[in-house]
């Protein structure tokens, strides 16, 4: 009996299992029926163009080329190069290795398949320490090198001096152990005024230029809390050294500041400190303000950029395809991020897009930043790409780009996902309009672009570098910077150069100056160089010729000299510039591209100062040059430690005051903002309003706004709204997908330059 009723009461656990089972497999496939489906990683619609392997011309050397370049100048017993991981200043040293250009005319020839491919080359500089100069040279063909030339008075119509040199890390490596010995001489001061001991330190922070005339090497180094943000946390104690020898042992202190005193020698300033008699600082516990680690854990993840249907762009080498537009890239070590031979619809529009400098000038009451005009590309722009942080940096789903770099280092250095790409929804319609007067519709775009990106942490700046390329035809150059303001220690007389944004932290007044150069080839490379603007001219009514109006009229130049092209900041200039072709569009006017400065760049530094022929470039909102392939750059390597007589000085490029009338004209674009820092630069400079850039947009190109053609374009009219037929949107709640997204990573760490014993 009681075995019965064990097997019944089993019997009806088994039903009630299935059952339970039953319903529960029913809600899951409910649950998972109502999910959306993953979106298609594969491309639904076709590229409208083929890639071109051509575009190598202008690519990036890869790892085996530095290296082939490497063991090439190495073989060469006459240039005597050192093969130590960290070279003397007296020692032969190879700096740097990058592409070296091809000549237009040969890249253009190919390009249009009129011509063989130029040979590739690679640009090596060498710092002869041993001999006292410094040597550019031409080292190919690429791959396996037999040959190198000297091509630095050919590129620089001068010798170059040593002192010139960039300091290496070799040098900053001595450099430090020179100020450890100065530490060591000021032992108490060091722990009672900054908690220095052998436990604890302090870093540095330098002064550019180094000196106040050529040959000169005294660098002004500031000190610094060692904390996170340490440019925003100045001591108040800065050491003048002279390391002018190419022998660190010849090396010595020439001044030193402590809270704003000066004094002549280390045993100066440690008598007095010793004896009471100057005003000393005292330790004191600060909070680290210039930490970016969140106050709050980050618990919500913002919008986020998918495609729906595949990405619409293709890379492949350093090429890109997007829509109508297709470019070659690269990024330099010196200069940073470029584009080559840019189409749109198959028509050359750019021969080149590449930035070329970023400047700053400071202002203080101390003497490391009082002196300060920082030339970026001479420590190297792109040579602070590092990778770019997934979903932060860029988009998610962005496509990333290895990059690798020879510069200061003993072999080639991969930099991951120092490149992303993405097409990217601005946020505004790129065109609209609502009629609500006879015939009712809606018609309009999204304004979906292209953005070609990389950032570069140059010391406490990060700037944020964007190629934007939109489906009106239009390309956008642009920066933004962040990071940290460099501060320095709140003395008296300090706020006539800046806010005090922290205790005892003055933010110091800056400029930023970007220089842009834009190669435009408009209908091939025979252009003009033109300027549109508006003036008011008192006009008779032709209905009442009594009454007289004042009414906006065009007014059209055409400029024919670099001189007179030549567009200083300050002075009054037309509004709309253009370089443009003297082939016309079905109206009858001339095809050309305008170039349209964003900028509120503060003044330029005079031109009486001896250090301004340097950054030259800067005097100008725009100037148009004719192209030359030996006027390659707007500034160079050596112009930051030899300020005085630069290697490349912009200004003589437009002395020659060569006609620009049909000839190949690029335009150097300079670009910028005044900062004067403010307590919201604390712990970090925001992007939002800081920046500037041109855009370059079609002005008569065209005969018609080429964006009416895209399958992005929108139209409804009373009826259709519910209609797929052109309005893609309509449908889209039925099409929904999830996204598929890439694992998160990060190798930013990796390369990074690192000074520790």
């Amino acid at each position: 009996m009681v075995e019965r009723r064990m097997n019944s009461l089993v019997k009806w656990a088994l039903i009630l299992f299935v059952l339970v089972s039953i319903i529960l497999n029913i809600v899951l496939i409910g649950i998972h029926s109502t999910r959306a489906p993953k979106c298609s990683a594969q491309r639904v619609h076709p590229l409208r163009g083929k890639h071109d392997k051509r575009s190598l011309v202008f690519a990036d050397l890869t790892r085996d080329e530095y290296l082939q370049v490497q063991q090439y100048m190495l073989k060469q017993k006459d240039l005597d190069i050192s093969t130590s991981q960290i070279t003397k200043p007296s020692e032969n040293f190879l700096f740097l290795i990058d592409l070296s250009l091809p000549k237009k005319a040969d890249a253009l020839a190919y390009l249009d398949e009129k011509g063989i491919k130029p040979v590739r080359e690679a640009t090596v500089v060498v710092f002869h320490g041993a001999r006292g100069y410094i040597k550019e040279y031409v080292v190919g063909p690429l791959p396996n090198p037999t040959y190198h030339r000297d091509v630095t008075t050919e590129r620089y119509k001068t010798e170059l001096p040593i002192t010139a040199r960039t300091v290496t890390i070799g040098e900053y490596h001595l450099l430090f152990k020179f100020l450890d010995g100065v530490f060591s001489k000021l032992g108490r001061l060091m722990k009672e005024s900054f908690d220095v001991d052998k436990d604890k330190t302090v870093n540095a922070f330098e002064q550019m230029p180094r000196g106040v005339q050529s040959g000169d090497r005294k660098t002004w180094i500031a000190f610094y809390r060692d904390v996170s943000g340490m440019y925003i946390n100045p001591v108040g104690f800065e050491v003048l050294v002279n390391h002018e020898s190419l022998n660190a042992s010849d090396w010595k202190v020439e001044r030193l500041v402590y809270n704003g005193q000066y004094f002549d020698t280390v045993e100066e300033l440690k008598q007095k400190y010793d004896a009471e008699t100057i005003k000393k600082i005292v330790y004191k516990e600060l909070p680290d303000y210039g930490s970016l680690k969140p106050n709050q854990k980050p618990l919500q993840i913002g919008p986020q950029l998918f495609y729906a249907e595949g990405k619409r762009y293709s890379i492949s080498d350093n090429h890109v395809l997007y829509l109508d537009w297709s470019f070659a890239f690269g990024l330099s070590s010196l200069t940073g991020m470029r584009a080559f031979d840019v189409r749109f619809k198959g028509e050359r529009i750019l021969y080149e897009l590449s930035v070329q400098e970023a400047m700053s000038v400071y202002g203080s009451m101390t003497p490391g930043m009082m002196m300060t005009k920082f030339l970026d590309s001479s420590i190297g722009i792109g040579r602070f790409a590092h990778e770019l942080v997934r979903g932060v940096d860029c988009p998610h789903e962005a496509t990333y780009v290895d990059t690798y770099r020879y510069i200061d280092v003993p072999a080639p250095i991969r930099f991951r996902n120092s490149i992303c790409i993405f097409e990217h929804n601005m946020g505004q319609p790129l065109r609209r309009h609502f009629s609500d007067f006879f015939h009712n519709s809606y018609g309009g775009m999204v304004n979906s672009a292209l953005v070609f990106r990389t950032i570069t942490a140059i010391g406490n700046y990060d700037y944020m570098w964007d190629f934007i390329f939109y489906q009106s035809g239009s390309v956008e150059a642009k920066v933004h910077a962040t990071g940290y303001i460099s501060a320095t220690y709140l003395v008296d007389g300090s706020l006539k150069y800046g806010h005090q944004v922290a205790e005892k932290v003055l933010g110091n007044i800056h400029t930023h100056f970007i220089n842009f150069k834009v190669d435009l080839d408009v209908m091939g490379v025979n252009n003009f160089f033109q300027t549109k603007d508006m003036e008011y001219v008192n006009v008779s009514l032709p209905w009442n010729t009594d009454r007289y109006a004042m009414i906006p009229q065009l007014v059209e130049k055409q400029l024919k000299t670099e001189q007179e092209a030549a567009l200083h900041y300050g002075r009054k200039t037309a509004r709309y510039l253009h370089i443009a072709s003297n082939k016309t569009n079905r109206w009858g006017h001339q095809r050309s591209y305008r170039l349209q400065v964003f900028s509120f760049a503060g003044d330029h530094l005079p031109e009486s100062e001896p250090e301004e022929k340097s950054m030259s470039w800067a005097r100008y909102k725009v100037a148009i040059t004719k192209h030359k392939d030996l006027e390659q750059t707007s500034s160079s390597l050596y112009n930051q430690n030899n300020m005085w007589t630069p290697a490349v000085d912009f200004s003589k490029y437009i002395d020659d005051n060569e006609s620009i009338e049909d000839k190949d004209l690029v335009a150097w674009v300079t670009a910028g903002f005044l900062h004067i820092p403010h307590a919201e630069d604390i712990p970090n400079t925001v992007t939002v309003g800081n920046g500037g850039g041109v855009l370059l947009r079609p002005h008569n190109y065209f005969d018609e706004d080429p964006s009416i053609h895209s399958a992005d374009a929108v139209y409804i009219k009373p009826g259709s709204e519910d209609s797929c037929d052109n309005n893609r949107m309509a449908c889209l709640a039925k099409e929904t997908c999830s996204p598929v997204l890439e694992p998160f990573t990060f190798n930013g760490f990796e390369g990074v330059m690192k000074f520790e014993d």
